[in-house]
């Protein structure tokens, strides 16, 4: 078991969320999806930690399962001190204000029959006990902080851009002054060309408000430009834990290797001297991960071992962490 840092905002130990999979005329259950499958780390308070690895791979099943969005089926997860792993939902209430979440597509998550102000203005109503007019004035602020115009405050969610609408979320997010912010990719529904405004606004507000980020996404490059430090998750597990340099400099996974490979380079001299790793095979079924090692299908080193014993999740050096057998004996 890891030692959580004193300093952690978020630690969260042997995660599990399996969804059970029913089948046949009396609706049995006949198995279950391992979305998360055994995940531990910590978020350091101010920091913020990339989520990163192919779609399916459990990224935002991860985030929401933190958030205490879904029942979990295992594990332990403190935030702020406290535990809320097995916690009733009205005990959750109150934390609410405490953990908030930019989900992925800005159209989907918003009501299209509310106004910016009510959408922004819903968790106030719920969660405290300001008047109207205080309420009315909280809006402006949040609408000045990510950059919308109070003009447009009586408009619907349909009148704004994607990156319009993702601010909408944003604002909404941090109206009840939150420590901690899931970001389920925030900005993968967006325009490349507005995507680099979201993610600066997401910084400056990290350092206006004191924020924690976990920001989950799939684009490497993006990642390596606001986290601290990336995990990287292959079928339900955490594979690399490590700080941003240190991974994108010198991956020690093979799929951290290949992940990376795979970032454009943007230099055309570099670009013909990039060596890629081309993975062999499909990501197997969650509902059926092989025995062992999951990456042992498609990993390019490996062993014997590999096929029948799960490699254990260590510090291999200071602050670096890796689920790999090639590790084990140092």
């Amino acid at each position: 078991m890891l030692d959580s840092p004193s300093n952690a905002l978020v630690s969260v130990r042997n995660l599990k969320m399996h969804f059970p999979i029913f089948a046949g005329l009396f609706r049995r259950k006949v198995g279950e999806v391992k979305a998360v499958d055994g995940v531990s780390f910590d978020i350091i308070e101010g920091e913020t930690l990339g989520l990163v690895g192919e779609s399916g791979c459990g990224k935002s099943t991860c985030g929401r399962s933190i958030l205490r969005l879904y029942d979990i089926t295992d594990g332990q997860i403190e935030i702020d001190g406290r535990d809320i792993g097995q916690t009733s939902q009205s005990y959750l209430r109150e934390m609410r204000p405490t953990m908030q979440m930019v989900f992925q597509d800005p159209q989907a998550s918003l009501n299209p029959r509310m106004t910016v102000e009510a959408i922004i203005r819903e968790p106030l109503d719920e969660h405290t006990k300001l008047s109207d007019t205080e309420k009315k004035e909280k809006v402006y602020e949040l609408m000045d902080a990510v950059g919308l115009n109070r003009r447009f405050a009586k408009r619907y969610p349909q009148a704004f851009s994607g990156g319009q609408r993702q601010r909408i979320g944003i604002a909404r997010a941090l109206a009840l002054n939150p420590k901690f912010i899931v970001c389920d990719e925030p900005i993968a529904a967006l325009d490349v060309s507005i995507q680099a405004q979201v993610v600066n606004l997401l910084e400056d507000l990290q350092e206006q408000f004191g924020l924690t980020y976990l920001f989950i996404s799939h684009d490497l490059s993006m990642v390596r430009h606001i986290a601290t430090r990336v995990a990287v998750m292959y079928l339900g597990k955490i594979v690399e834990l490590a700080p941003r340099e240190a991974l994108y400099a010198d991956p020690l996974h093979p799929y951290t290797k290949a992940l990376l490979s795979a970032v454009p380079e943007p230099d055309p001299a570099l670009a013909t001297k990039k060596e890629r790793v081309i993975l062999q095979g499909d990501v197997p079924s969650p509902a059926n991960p092989p025995k062992g090692c999951n990456f042992c299908t498609r990993c390019p080193a490996v062993m014997g071992i590999c096929k029948t014993q799960e490699p254990e999740y260590r510090e291999v050096e200071p602050g670096r962490f890796v689920a790999c057998h090639n590790f084990n004996d140092q």
